[in-house]
């Protein structure tokens, strides 16, 4: 319910409501309809939503965050008030006038939870070992190195073993190179936020179309029965849609939204943390100094995943790279008319029909009063003195109860958020316990965002920060 966020937030979030054509009413936040006739701001939405809100925020809102109004045209650019209807019919050509999110949800639940969650997190971690070492090309001598670009030896390592755990694959006996896969992944993620926004040049849009129906095929084969090497969620997740009448191009469409959703985020969050950690070196150190501690543990008494768990200093740094580098809409529709109480004590009246728009990157995530030198990259932020996590983050006096939004909240809190963190750190793990990995340029910095990918989960780099790396020689 979008009460509960709301009341649980208290006003401390970046809040708009967006609109495409409405007055204001006594009591409403206020409205800014923006100086272009009919398109209103859409087109700088678009361009930038971030600056753009940041902008916003400073004309309308004030210390206790308040709402505001905007219009911005559906035809035009991305309608965040319809985030997944968009979704699946711009970028996915998909449509499920019978499915059931709420039971999804439930059987989504039950294979990244408890026990299950173990088998993923276990598989997840051979299969990026068995890569890491594929990633080491043979060599003449210890000394050579190999070379890539940070972002893409991340997205393209996790991705291949988020898909060879999840959906199977050629080293599963379907046939389908989770390789090929990835390579056409990655041709239609650069189009997606253009897809969104229908801003397609005539040429985009035919690759577009090309590349999903590519996509369409290499996926087919996933989640039949037990011999496509699939894992149990998957299996079960087409059952589910077997069972609401889905025909064949349906379900596979559906994969694709699933495999957009497992592994569009995990990939650019580790090279977020790779690239800050490699940039950063006293928070380097003390990565590196808490997972050699744990190497050194009696892999007999306790495995080397269980191990895994206690890593205060990494999840620190993992947290604070989610603070800098996740920046999603939240959207929730008003099913009722309801008073909003602000912080201070301010009261806006929300119609039914309206849609609320959560961002939580600018505030809580961006807030100096919250996080102090919030654009910096502070390993430690999230760890108290005596090395403890760190909980107590205050607003106007206030402690607040979400600060950091990467994953959600409440109920519609992101369901795979401990298989995503349990990858993410298996990953860096393997790559610092076995690879010398350095900058090629040692005074090289992290390239900028690309503007266009706020709203859509992760932030990507525009361009990418040159690295090399070999084997360590104590393995």
């Amino acid at each position: 319910m979008i009460w509960t966020i709301l009341l649980l937030v208290q006003g401390m979030l970046l809040l708009f409501v967006l609109v495409s054509k409405r007055s204001r009413s006594e009591k409403e936040p206020p409205l800014d309809k923006g100086v272009i006739p009919w398109l209103g701001h859409a087109l700088e939405f678009g361009r930038d939503a971030a600056k753009f809100l940041n902008r916003m925020k400073v004309k309308h809102v004030d210390v206790n965050s308040s709402p505001f109004m905007m219009r911005v045209l559906d035809s035009v650019s991305l309608d965040f008030t319809r985030y997944a209807q968009v979704l699946m019919d711009r970028i996915f050509s998909l449509q499920l006038p019978h499915h059931n999110p709420a039971v999804e949800k439930v059987l989504t639940k039950q294979h990244f939870e408890g026990g299950s969650l173990s088998c993923l997190s276990s598989t997840m971690h051979r299969h990026i070992q068995s890569l890491l070492l594929q990633a080491q090309r043979p060599c003449h001598n210890q000394t050579d190195w190999n070379t890539d670009g940070l972002f893409s030896f991340c997205y393209s390592l996790l991705f291949r073993a988020g898909y060879l755990t999840l959906f199977g694959g050629e080293q599963n006996n379907n046939r389908t190179d989770p390789t090929d896969v990835y390579e056409e992944y990655r041709k239609f993620d650069n189009l997606l936020t253009k897809m969104a926004r229908t801003t397609l040049k005539p040429e985009e849009k035919r690759t577009a179309q090309s590349v999903r129906g590519r996509l369409w095929e290499l996926l087919a084969p996933a989640g039949l029965g037990e011999g496509s090497g699939s894992s149990p969620w998957l299996r079960d997740y087409r059952h589910l849609l077997q069972e609401e009448g889905a025909d064949e191009e349906t379900q596979r469409r559906a994969l694709l939204l699933q495999l957009w959703a497992t592994q569009g985020n995990v990939g650019p969050a580790a090279f977020w943390l790779l690239g800050f950690l490699l940039t950063n070196p006293e928070a380097m150190r003390a990565v590196r100094r808490e997972f050699s501690s744990i190497s050194e543990q009696d892999s007999a008494k306790c495995p080397l995943l269980d191990r895994l768990q206690h890593t205060p200093v990494f999840d620190s740094a993992l947290e604070e790279t989610l603070r800098l580098s996740a920046a999603p809409f939240i959207t929730r529709e008003v099913v009722q008319e309801k008073t909003l109480q602000m912080a201070n004590g301010q009261e806006y009246q929300l119609r039914r029909g309206d849609r609320v728009c959560l961002f939580p990157f600018i505030s809580p995530q961006m807030d100096p009063e919250i996080h102090q030198e919030p654009q910096r990259f502070k390993y430690e932020r999230f760890l108290n003195k005596d090395g403890s996590v760190k909980k107590d983050f205050f607003k106007g006096g206030r402690r607040l109860k979400y600060y950091t939004m990467p994953w959600g909240a409440g109920t519609n809190g992101c369901v795979g958020k401990r298989f995503a963190i349990n990858s993410i750190r298996q990953f860096v793990y393997l790559v610092l316990s076995h690879l010398e990995l350095e900058r090629c340029d040692s005074e090289s910095q992290m390239p900028e965002v690309n503007s266009s990918r706020y709203g859509f989960g992760m932030l990507q780099p525009e361009g990418d920060l040159a690295i090399r790396y070999k084997p360590r020689h104590s393995h």
